[in-house]
């Protein structure tokens, strides 16, 4: 049966159900998706009747006649939903491959071969319920990736609790989060902590810790901890809305090449008639006709870029990237050349602890504990990385005491009875230390090191070097990109030349240009279109907006709640891990071959069926069971794509950190689960 574009139609099924419930099926596929359950009883009371007729023929010398009438009778409730659905296409002017299968049954009917014409019937019906029914699971397994949203939240009024309708929650409104329940709606925490699971908006399995003042997703799990959450976007505003009203945009939309197969079904099924036209002239045999015509239905066709499209999408939304077009899965099988952005692409966007210089008779423990502890009470970006190290490193702060913060400068603290002061060089010398504790310093702020100096008792005793880390898997995964044949591989930054550098250093980036505003890296981008190459930016979102718009390929990264990024991007990251992007280019890629394999088995099946019919190697009934062979085997093929990615399934990854930290004796800057 004809399936012209399964996934436009699927979505259109979907809003037909939400929107149009007086409209009971689908035009474009002659299918009835709401009578699908009645005409399975249908389709298997016209089956026993023809295994009844083909059992009194068997069995009854003189059953012919009763056996003819279990035929006819099996052959007209078989056949009625096929004829009906072409006698529709027909009467509004659509000339459609449904005609070709309602021609076969009716020709098998009016020359007597009433069990033919049945069990025709029948394997074509089989092989349309296994299409729509594989259309409508795929269908459901993305829908699923997008977990719903529960459809009642608690909210707080004054000091009381009431139950109410999600839909029914406004901005401002706080609700509480038991352990164990889905959050409502994207909000930020104003009291609590718990540990939260969003893997099905970031694609991340480990749970994330947050706390008062961090932002949490509708759609994801408490698993701990009782939360009030302040709600900052709600009903079909928040990231979960949003990601799901994506996927679905991105089933309706097509490729190309399905928009070709589209525009040609109208002259298929003349040249279908004009070949059996030609068998008839030269064989005089209507058997031959009619499995021309049952072995012309090209599904395995039809269905060769849907199915394909359907799986990667679905493999791709598990993992948290966000496909807003399935022409990009196309378009990212060709791109060349990358460009990345620094700050918070190929490094985290975070200060971490990269270096502990205690001075001699200082331990370095000794040295993170006292300059953490002093810091406790800060805001500072330095202070969160020093508490992350000491919380890695298993050390309990102390209270400080006296506690003084200067913007810009540093602290002063009591820590164990000991006054401790922490900051920059000059800040250390305005309390009057002398000591010239800058010459056993071998790291150069220019290069993007932030120095922290620290005294205890008036004494000098040692520095702390932080940095904004690389991503842990940056290295991996551009060697990743060079190794799937990318030509170019390059980073643009708006920092400083020495600070740039750096980073390609450890990532082993050999292009870097620095020192870039925002129009500075649109015209890079331009650059590098302009000599030939399909470039895909990749950034994170905020200020990267015009470069990713500008690029063949706009890809932004930790896209959960970031509106700029969802919009500016044409594929989206839902959180920060760089090994996504390999893995895109092998999906990609993957996905092409998997559509061309279908593409050329659907030729080589209706080519070589042709053959087979009009050399009567095969009959009408054969046909219709390899049909429904060939519809199987091009959506098995396609959905090997399913099972792409599972060696980056997040638990596996978080087993080979561990493993790498307990043989690292040397405590190592925190680092965000990938």
């Amino acid at each position: 049966m004809q399936i012209t574009s399964l996934l436009s139609q699927k979505s259109d099924d979907h809003h037909h159900h939400h929107h149009h419930d007086d409209h009971d099926h689908c035009d474009g596929c002659g299918h009835d998706h709401e009578h699908t359950e009645i005409r399975l009883n249908q389709i298997l009371i016209g089956l026993l009747f023809i295994i009844n007729s083909f059992i009194i023929h068997y069995f009854f010398e003189n059953g012919k006649v009763v056996g003819d009438v279990n035929a006819m009778i099996g052959a007209v409730l078989l056949g009625y939903p096929i004829v009906w659905t072409a006698i529709k296409d027909l009467r509004k002017g659509r000339l459609s491959t449904n005609e070709l299968v309602a021609l076969a049954v009716l020709a098998s009917f009016a020359s007597g071969e009433y069990q033919e014409s049945g069990l025709v019937a029948f394997f074509m019906l089989l092989g349309e319920i296994i299409e729509t029914r594989t259309a409508e699971g795929a269908r459901a397994s993305i829908e699923s990736l997008v977990k719903l949203t529960p459809t009642k939240a608690r909210r707080i009024k004054g000091n009381k609790e009431e139950e109410v309708e999600v839909k029914d929650l406004k901005v401002g409104d706080v609700i509480r989060i038991r352990p164990g329940d889905n959050i409502a709606a994207d909000g930020v925490i104003t009291s609590g902590q718990g540990s939260i699971n969003q893997a099905n908006i970031t694609g991340e399995s480990l749970p994330v810790d947050k706390k008062d003042g961090d932002e949490v997703f509708a759609g994801t799990q408490n698993l701990t901890g009782v939360l009030e959450v302040k709600v900052s976007r709600a009903d079909a505003d928040t990231t979960l809305g949003r990601v799901h009203d994506l996927i679905l945009a991105a089933e309706k939309t097509k490729l190309p090449i399905m928009r070709i197969v589209d525009q040609y079904m109208g002259f298929y099924t003349p040249l279908v008639l004009l070949v059996g036209a030609l068998v008839w002239a030269f064989t005089q045999d209507l058997s031959r006709v009619i499995t021309v015509f049952i072995i012309a239905c090209p599904c395995a066709f039809i269905l060769a870029t849907p199915t394909a499209m359907v799986a990667a999408l679905s493999s791709a939304a598990r993992l948290g990237i966000l496909i807003k077009n399935v022409a990009d899965i196309e378009l990212s099988a060709k791109i060349n050349a990358f460009i990345f952005d620094k700050t918070g692409t190929l490094t985290t966007g975070k200060l971490a602890v990269s270096r502990l210089a205690p001075q001699d008779g200082v331990k370095p423990a000794e040295l993170l504990h006292l300059a953490a502890s002093a810091e406790k009470y800060s805001n500072h970006p330095t202070a969160k990385a020093l508490a992350n190290l000491a919380k890695e490193a298993g050390l309990e702060l102390s209270e400080p005491g006296d506690f003084k913060e200067t913007a810009g400068k540093g602290i002063t603290a009591n820590v164990d009875g000991e006054a401790i002061i922490v900051g920059r060089a000059n800040w250390l010398k305005d309390n009057g230390l002398t000591d010239d504790f800058a010459s056993s310093v071998d790291l150069s702020e220019a290069e993007g090191y932030s120095l922290l100096y620290v005294a205890r008792g008036g004494k000098f005793i040692g520095w702390v070097g932080l940095q904004d880390q690389t991503r842990t898997e940056a290295k991996e995964s551009l060697a990743e990109l060079v190794d799937s044949d990318i030509r170019r591989i390059a980073m643009v930054s708006g920092d400083r030349q020495p600070v740039a550098a750096r980073v390609a250093r450890e990532i082993g980036c050999e292009e870097v240009v620095a020192e870039c505003l925002p129009q500075d890296k649109v015209k890079y981008v331009h650059k590098m279109k302009a000599k030939g190459y399909r470039v895909a930016v990749v950034g994170d979102g905020v200020n990267d907006a015009p470069a990713l718009a500008a690029g063949d390929l706009g890809i932004a990264m930790g896209a959960a709640g970031s509106e700029v990024a969802i919009h500016s991007a044409t594929i989206a990251l839902m959180n920060n891990d760089l090994r996504r992007l390999p893995f895109l280019v092998k999906l990609s890629r993957q996905t092409r071959s998997v559509i061309n394999q279908n593409f050329l088995f659907g030729v080589v099946f209706v080519i070589g069926g042709f053959v087979l019919a009009s050399m009567a190697y095969i009959n009408p009934i054969l046909a219709a069971v390899l049909h429904v062979v060939g519809s199987l085997l091009v959506v098995f093929n396609s959905f090997r794509l399913v099972r792409s990615g599972e060696e980056l399934e997040p638990f596996q990854h978080s087993e080979e950190e561990s493993s790498e930290s307990t043989e690292t004796t040397a405590p190592k800057p925190a680092t965000q689960p990938a």
